[in-house]
């Protein structure tokens, strides 16, 4: 035992040496145990060549500071909780993956609290159970109306960001510009000379898919065109080719924008079935820019969402929530999509197909 502090020392090099503890880098250093702990909380009030003592301590013991010691000298887990759904759906699949990359890299672990469904009630437990945990914040992945309701709901003090989500109340809420994708998308295919498109959606209930027919509708309206009904679907692939089975017994159909790129899968062998060529007859657009996508039969001209950017900028506004930075709380950011232009369309009137890949 050290008769200085009662304390015994680690024996450092030796097989029988406990690991280091806060006064042994303090007396190292020859500093405060109080001095260390500002040091591992990157506290502002220490000098540079204090701090560089302290770090200098810690390298030679090998010491490495309690991750919750930490969390509860600054009353922060270091965590964060994200509550989303059927990860199955390449959406909300590629959203969790991007905000866990974020959260990772900027030193935070993730918790998740996931559901076959997310109404309102589901979210609004999640969070709950996510706050239990004591997490610092909390992602809420709102594609559906009823989702992105209840993370509105909550009130509590916890902070809060709504990813993929319409307008969120009094909470921040970032997503991709849904709207833009469906004009970049529409407008690729009425500048290759067609007078019309035809929309294959979504579900109505999601925000995504909603965004994506007022966005082809703004282009046909500014194009002076009449939008034909949309043709509704579920996402799956089984979808896509009941629309194509229908869209294939309808004359004068030239150009496809189909809400998803597994929705676009179906409809190609739908429409390869009844012998309608693409893109020679028929010019088709799918959205999300899945990895297949480019190995589909065409390879398919899509809409690609930056899932990546999506979910730094998801976990940047939350960390600030949680550093209590200004933020305007009904702030909302949109991330733009891009189009990936391949082998499924072409010019109407079956002219040359576009013989560049263009990811711009």
């Amino acid at each position: 035992m050290s008769a200085d502090t009662g304390r015994e020392r680690p024996v450092v090099g030796g097989h029988t040496a406990r690991p280091p503890v806060i006064h042994d880098v303090a007396r190292l250093a020859g500093v405060s145990h109080q001095t260390v702990s500002r040091v591992l909380n990157d506290h502002p009030n220490v000098r540079r060549t204090t701090r560089d003592r302290v770090l200098s301590a810690m390298r030679q013991l090998n010491y490495r500071p309690n991750a919750l010691a930490r969390g509860l000298a600054s009353r922060r887990s270091r965590t964060i909780g994200v509550v989303s759904f059927d990860t199955r759906l390449f959406g909300p699949a590629s959203t969790l993956l991007a905000i866990e990359q974020a959260a990772r890299a900027a030193g935070y672990a993730v918790s998740l609290s996931s559901g076959a469904n997310l109404d309102a009630g589901s979210v609004r437990r999640g969070v709950q159970a996510l706050a239990d945990q004591s997490v610092d914040g909390v992602i809420v992945i709102a594609p559906q109306e009823d989702s992105a309701r209840g993370a509105s709901e909550m009130h509590g003090g916890l902070p809060i960001v709504a990813v993929e989500a319409g307008y969120g109340g009094d909470v921040p809420v970032v997503s991709v510009d849904q709207f833009a994708g469906a004009r970049l998308a529409t407008d690729h295919l009425l500048e290759l000379g067609h007078r019309t498109v035809w929309h294959v959606a979504g579900p109505a209930d999601w925000l995504e898919a909603q965004e994506r027919v007022e966005g082809w509708r703004a282009s046909l309206a500014e194009a002076g065109l009449a939008a034909p009904p949309p043709i509704r679907g579920d996402w799956s692939p089984a979808s896509g080719y009941r629309a194509g089975i229908e869209l294939a017994g309808k004359s004068g159909v030239t150009a496809v924008f189909v809400a998803n790129d597994e929705m676009a899968l179906g409809l190609l062998h739908a429409l390869n079935e009844r012998g309608v060529r693409v893109p020679q007859d028929v010019s088709v657009v799918g959205f999300d820019n899945l990895p297949e996508s480019e190995f589909f039969i065409p390879a398919l001209t899509t809409v690609r969402q930056d899932f990546d950017e999506l979910g730094r900028r998801g976990l940047q506004l939350l960390v600030d929530l949680m550093d209590k930075s200004p933020v305007d709380d009904r702030s909302r950011s949109r991330v733009a999509p891009s189009l990936v232009v391949r082998r499924s369309t072409a010019r109407a009137g079956g002219g040359d197909r576009m013989p560049r890949f263009s990811a711009g």
